[in-house]
C-alpha cells in the first residue's frame, strides 16, 4: 500500500533537508473549481507528489486547491508535468518565489479543508466565478499611477506591516472573514472608481474581487498571481516596482525581499527592521519583529518575562505552557499586546 502520510517527527526532517545538497526551488499555486470527493484527491496527489520529494502544505476543499510547496530543482518539471496532467490544473500558474534558500518546508502536508480560504461567505446567491479582471504588472504600474484608482491590500496586519504597493489601504484585521465585509464598508461611495485588490499569492484577492462586484461595485480588478508573480514580472520586464519591501510568506522563510526599502520597525526598540520571527519561548510562539541587537539581548523572545522563561529547566517550562491555547499568536499594532498571554505563560 502506498504511503499516505508522514511517519518521521520534525526535527530529524529538518535536519534531512539541511543536509541536502541539490538546490529546491519554493512555488505556491491555487485554482478554484470543483473537487467531487477531495479525500480521495488527497490521496492521490499526496502519492505522487511524494514520489517526487515534493515538501510543502497543500489545502484541498470541494471549491478548489491552495498549495505552497518545495520540489528538488531537477524534479520541476515532473512535478509540473503531473499537474498539468489533472484536466482542471492544465496550464495552472505555478509562482516561483522570488527570494529562495530553497530551506521552506521539510515535510509534505495534503490536507482536506471546508474551503482553501476561510471566507465566512454564507450567501448562495455568491457566485465565485463572476470576478474581478486579472492585470499584469504593467497594467499595475498604469493603474497605480491613475488618481480614479483605489488599492486595497487583502492581507493581514503583519503582512501589510513589512511591504506593501504604495498608496495600498489596509483593511484593518488579521482575517480574511472579517476582512471582506469590512472592505465593501470602507469603500462605499466609490463603485463607480478602480478598485485593484492584491494579495501574496492570489488566491485572496480572487475571491475577494468577486465578493465586491457581488456587492454592487464596478470596476474591479485583481493582480495575476499577487505580489510574487508581479515582482517577478517586473524584474523580468526591467519596470519600477511600486510594492516596497519585503513580501511576507507563510513558510520557514518568513519573508521574501522585493525591494531594498524597509518600512518596518522592530517591535522592542523601535529602530528600522523588518525581520519577523518567533518567539523562542514555546508557551508563548509569538510572531513578531525583532532586529538583531534585540535578538541577542533578549536572546530571541518577546520579552524578558519570556527570556527568562526560557532559561527554566525544561520541565518547568513544559508545566507553565501546559493547557494553554496559543491560536494565532501574532503581534497587532499596539505594543501593549506584545505580549498577549504572559501572565498566563508565567503562572500568574
Amino acid at each position: 500500500m502506498a504511503l499516505l502520510h508522514n511517519r518521521i517527527n520534525n526535527e530529524e526532517l529538518k535536519q534531512r533537508l539541511m543536509q541536502e545538497t541539490e538546490k529546491r526551488i519554493t512555488v505556491s499555486f491555487y485554482q478554484y473549481f470543483e473537487i467531487e470527493n477531495p479525500p480521495a484527491f488527497r490521496d492521490y496527489l499526496y502519492k505522487n507528489l511524494h514520489a517526487l520529494k515534493v515538501f510543502g502544505r497543500i489545502y484541498l476543499a470541494k471549491e478548489g486547491i491552495n498549495a505552497q510547496a518545495s520540489v528538488p530543482e531537477s524534479n520541476f518539471e515532473a512535478m509540473k508535468n503531473f499537474l498539468y496532467s489533472i484536466p482542471a490544473l492544465n496550464g495552472l500558474r505555478i509562482n516561483i518565489a522570488v527570494d529562495d534558500d530553497g530551506k521552506s518546508f521539510w515535510v509534505l502536508k495534503v490536507k482536506v479543508r471546508e474551503k482553501i480560504v476561510a471566507d465566512g461567505i454564507n450567501d448562495p446567491s455568491f457566485n465565485m466565478y463572476k470576478k474581478g479582471k486579472y492585470v499584469d504588472a504593467i497594467t499595475m504600474n498604469k493603474l497605480l499611477e491613475d488618481p480614479n484608482t483605489i488599492v486595497i491590500d487583502m492581507r493581514n496586519h503583519y503582512e501589510y506591516e513589512v511591504g506593501h504597493f504604495v498608496k495600498a489601504i489596509e483593511i484593518p484585521s488579521d482575517t480574511f472573514r472579517e476582512q471582506l465585509p469590512m472592505a465593501v464598508e470602507m469603500m462605499k461611495g466609490n463603485e463607480d472608481k478602480n478598485i485593484i485588490m492584491y494579495c501574496t499569492g492570489g488566491i485572496r484577492c480572487e475571491k475577494a474581487s468577486a465578493y465586491m462586484l457581488h456587492k454592487g461595485f464596478k470596476n474591479v480588478y485583481h493582480l495575476e498571481g499577487g505580489i510574487i508573480n508581479y515582482a517577478r514580472q517586473a524584474k523580468q520586464l526591467g519596470l519600477e516596482s511600486y510594492f516596497k519591501g519585503k513580501n511576507f510568506v507563510f513558510d520557514n522563510r518568513l519573508g521574501e525581499r522585493i525591494t531594498d526599502d524597509v518600512i518596518a520597525r522592530c517591535h522592542q526598540c523601535g529602530k528600522p527592521c523588518d525581520t519577523h520571527t518567533n518567539c523562542k519561548n514555546n508557551g508563548c510562539h509569538l510572531l513578531f519583529i525583532q532586529c538583531e541587537d534585540c535578538a541577542k539581548a533578549y536572546n530571541g523572545c518577546c520579552s524578558k518575562e519570556c527570556a527568562d522563561t526560557l532559561n527554566l529547566p525544561l520541565e518547568r517550562q513544559k508545566q507553565l505552557r501546559k493547557g494553554i491555547n496559543k491560536g494565532q499568536n501574532i503581534f497587532h499594532k499596539s505594543k501593549a499586546r506584545l505580549r498577549p498571554r504572559l501572565d498566563e505563560i508565567n503562572g500568574v
